[in-house]
């Protein structure tokens, strides 16, 4: 069992896969996407898939703290759809709240530069998704 997690930004998708075993979460990229001409990375993800032999996904849902859905939980709840048809694999939404926020404090204690941070923070916020899912999931 191998799952691949993503979090779906504006411009950005970060993806994070887990080991074989299904117990940990690596960060593997950070995709480009454009929403507006509906370009969502489908292509490389398929190549990620084959490679790292993924039966499952699990895809960041940015709800609301009041627990409503948003304009990015749908671009989440969108993006999962898409999944599921191009895959035809199980994909689940993982409550984030707060998610990328926990990964921008991280790397700033970590004493990650401002300009690199900008680069990992998706591919960072995709393993905390992802590990959050697993450590559930194996709990």
């Amino acid at each position: 069992m191998r799952a691949m997690g993503f979090d779906v930004g504006t411009k950005t998708v970060g993806v994070a896969v887990s080991d074989a075993l299904g117990w940990t979460a690596q960060g593997i990229e950070t995709v480009k996407i454009d929403e507006e001409a509906g370009e969502f990375g489908l292509a490389r993800i398929r190549e990620l898939v084959s490679e790292y032999r993924v039966t499952s996904f699990v895809v960041g849902y940015p709800k609301n703290m009041n627990n409503t859905v948003g304009p990015r939980a749908e671009a989440s709840e969108r993006f999962a759809e898409m999944l599921e048809e191009e895959f035809s694999l199980p994909v689940e939404l993982w409550d984030e709240r707060l998610t990328t926020m926990a990964a921008e404090r991280m790397l700033i204690e970590a004493d990650v530069s401002r300009k690199k941070r900008k680069t990992v923070i998706d591919k960072m916020a995709a393993v905390m998704i992802l590990q959050g899912w697993l450590d559930r999931k194996n709990g």
